[in-house]
């Protein structure tokens, strides 16, 4: 006769076990700042030609974030969360929040690089009369990766459930 295994802390079954924390503009940061002190390191000697589409898909991404935020911001708002017809399933907002996450670290990369590349074009691209016609596609590449970031943290703000501990006021008097 064996002896149950004792449940372990995290445990799925247990209440309060694991969650997903919201996105913290700490570790967004400090990807982007990584990101960039390592690609103006790299640009230096490498110097590659930055197109003006090279931040094109960026916006695409943002664009798709931003309507399946819309989508599901009225689901919830509706309550029209759960199984059945005509409701979103639970599991399709769990997926969101994961493109949400994997779009704001994306996001944060993005930056990263093209403030990087950015930060050496108008600094030291003077030497070099062919960093001139980069900048542009620098730019789009850094407003691209911003929207991004924006519409990231949006998607992932809509996937909240209406009683999220981290939506209610720290006031529970009644009124």
């Amino acid at each position: 006769m064996t002896a149950p295994s004792p449940k372990k802390s995290g445990d799925p079954d247990e209440p309060g076990g694991p969650t997903v924390r919201s996105t913290t503009w700490v570790e967004l940061a400090v990807i982007v700042v990584g990101v960039a002190g390592g690609t103006y390191v790299l640009v230096r000697d490498l110097v590659p030609p930055i197109p003006v589409w090279a931040g094109a898909l960026l916006y695409g991404i943002a664009a798709a974030d931003l309507y399946i935020a819309q989508l599901i911001r009225g689901r919830v708002g509706r309550g029209e969360v759960g199984l059945g017809p005509g409701r979103i399933h639970p599991i399709a907002v769990a997926r969101a929040v994961a493109l949400a996450k994997a779009s704001a670290y994306l996001g944060a990369v993005a930056s990263g690089f093209f403030g990087g590349v950015l930060v050496f074009l108008l600094t030291e691209g003077d030497r070099l009369a062919a960093t001139h016609a980069d900048r542009p596609g620098a730019w789009i590449g850094l407003l691209g990766a911003a929207v991004l970031l924006g519409a990231a943290l949006w998607l992932e703000r809509c996937c909240r459930t209406p009683d999220d501990p981290e939506d209610q006021s720290a006031d529970t008097s009644p009124a």
